[in-house]
């Protein structure tokens, strides 16, 4: 590999607010990285918990085609020797090959949050990393700080180099460990520590100064030949560089290996995988690998877009394992809805009446909020039946809510629901958590007979959105809803006065979209 990738997600990543991984977590997301071809995965810090020491046990039996455990711990407290520090005795029953160590390289930190002398911690990163190299060890070192204590006193950061160098550290990694560097200072700086360095370089950036991708790039340009960092930029304060914008850009852009051959086309998948196991929303328009990353809404894009995808797109997105999408909105033309009608395969005239006559009606009912970018499903299903090539599987003909509350009891919710499915009527009733789950379980009654394969579907997601707040308790609601199964998921939306009703149109179309991709699959 040109650069290998080091990804940290499980420990620093972790660091950040709102996330914590179990143990089962980590070794699933181990696997995934596995599978993306990561050359280096750092598993934890073995001596500041049970769970990292269990995972360490646990990770050996994984089957692993490309990536390397690490262990991440300190340097050797000061005044006391290796074998009676406890985080490096930790770091030797993990039972890896590889070690990543830091230490202070800030002359400042040294002194106010070690409380120990310069020369002292020299020794403290020497030693450490001898002990680690007797042992058999592959041993990392992270140069914390390192940006500013060069800043503040280069000589000393320097020195820190010096001795860990000198010592056998495999690697330098060079931390911008507050991310408030900047990319022409990363540059000059790596610059003259190159002239010193005998051993190669990494760094480590955080992303503070919204910077971090930007100087691992700009570290590599320089010579840097291992990026550290997280998947999705997970980690403390504002999180760390973001390995799924640094992957691409060496790749597509620097032509630097740093994957398995065809892995890339992974990288989208192994995004979005772990922003679940994370139980983190997956930003929209995250760089690559976001939803809306290839999306599309102006009209004037999407035309050029027709002619040739390089207009308004810097690389194909399948690339990266991601795909193109065009949002059909209030401020759509008609070449948004030519492109989509491509997309679906739906055969309409360009520029006939009725082409133009669904454009407006789009945009009419999107003024009123029905927003269709974040709702395919209920957009294809739209246009399928403005153009005549899809009808609804079952026709509504009454609806019935009762809603109960009793002093010392929860509010209990029934529906009754009484629909046709050609010529065949079906009348049920269920109760629920609420009316929408009410709604939503008598529906399912009504048709499970004749459309049985509705049971593999459930509810994933269910928003509400006020529209004109001013109105109070009478204003107009958008209801969107994310339905999956065992292979896909897909949205739908309801907009009304009354949240039932625009829960009910989103749940319609929920079932609706489902069988009719059943039926033509």
């Amino acid at each position: 590999m040109d650069v290998l990738i080091y990804d940290t997600t499980l420990r620093d990543g972790a660091q950040g607010e709102g996330l914590s991984f179990s143990l089962d977590d980590k070794l699933k997301i181990v696997e995934k990285l596995d599978y993306l071809g990561i050359a280096y995965i750092e598993g934890g810090w073995p001596g500041s918990n049970p769970k990292d020491l269990e995972f360490f046990n646990q990770v050996r039996n994984l089957d692993l085609k490309h990536a390397r455990i690490t262990a991440f711990g300190s340097t050797r407290k000061p005044g006391i020797g290796v074998k009676q520090d406890a985080n490096l005795q930790a770091l030797q029953q993990a039972g890896v090959a590889t070690v990543t160590i830091f230490g202070k390289a800030w002359d400042f930190h040294v002194l106010r949050a070690l409380e120990t002398t310069l020369e002292e911690n020299l020794n403290m990163i020497r030693e450490s990393i001898s002990y680690l190299k007797e042992q058999g060890m592959e041993v990392f070192f992270d140069a914390e700080h390192f940006f500013d204590g060069y800043k503040n006193n280069a000589n000393y950061a320097l020195q820190v180099l010096q001795a860990a160098q000198e010592v056998g550290a495999g690697y330098l990694v060079l931390c911008d460990t507050n991310g408030g560097t900047l990319s022409w200072e990363i540059e000059e700086i790596i610059k003259e520590v190159q002239k010193y360095s005998r051993v190669p370089l990494g760094i480590h950036a955080h992303n503070d100064s919204a910077s971090a991708v930007g100087n691992s790039l700009i570290a590599v340009r320089q010579g840097c030949s291992q990026v550290q960092g997280t998947i999705n930029g997970y980690g403390e304060r504002c999180g760390n560089a973001d390995l799924c914008s640094i992957i691409p850009n060496l790749e597509l852009k620097m032509d630097k290996r740093v994957l398995p051959p065809g892995n890339l086309k992974r990288l989208a998948e192994v995004s979005h995988y772990i922003s679940e196991i994370a139980n983190m929303p997956h930003h929209n328009n995250q760089p690559f690998v976001g939803y809306g990353a290839f999306a599309h809404k102006g009209g004037i894009h999407v035309n050029a877009l027709l002619k040739d995808s390089l207009t308004y797109e810097h690389i194909d997105p399948e690339e990266v394992g991601n795909h193109r999408r065009v949002l059909v909105s209030e401020l759509s033309g008609l070449s948004n809805l030519l492109y989509k009608a491509r997309e679906l395969n739906i055969d309409i005239n360009n520029y006939d009446h009725e082409t133009r006559r669904v454009i407006k009606q789009i945009k009419e009912m999107e003024s009123q909020g029905l927003q269709f970018e974040g709702a395919d499903a209920s957009l294809e299903l739209f246009l399928r039946k403005a153009f005549g090539q899809y009808e609804d599987f079952f026709q509504l003909k009454n609806l019935k809510l009762i809603i109960e509350k009793n002093e010392d009891s929860p509010i209990t919710a029934e529906a009754m629901v009484k629909l046709t499915i050609g010529e065949k009527t079906f009348h049920t009733a269920a109760e629920g958590d609420g009316p929408v789950n009410a709604l939503d379980n008598s529906l399912r009654k009504a048709i499970t007979e004749v459309y049985p394969e509705i049971g593999e579907m459930h509810l994933s997601d269910y928003k509400v959105r006020v529209l004109n707040g001013n109105e109070g308790t009478a204003a107009r609601v958008r209801v969107l809803i994310e339905s999956a199964d065992q292979k896909s998921k897909w949205s739908t939306v309801g907009v009304s006065e009354n949240i039932i009703e625009a829960s009910w149109q989103a749940i319609v179309d929920s079932i609706n979209y489902l069988l009719f991709k059943k039926q033509i699959t």
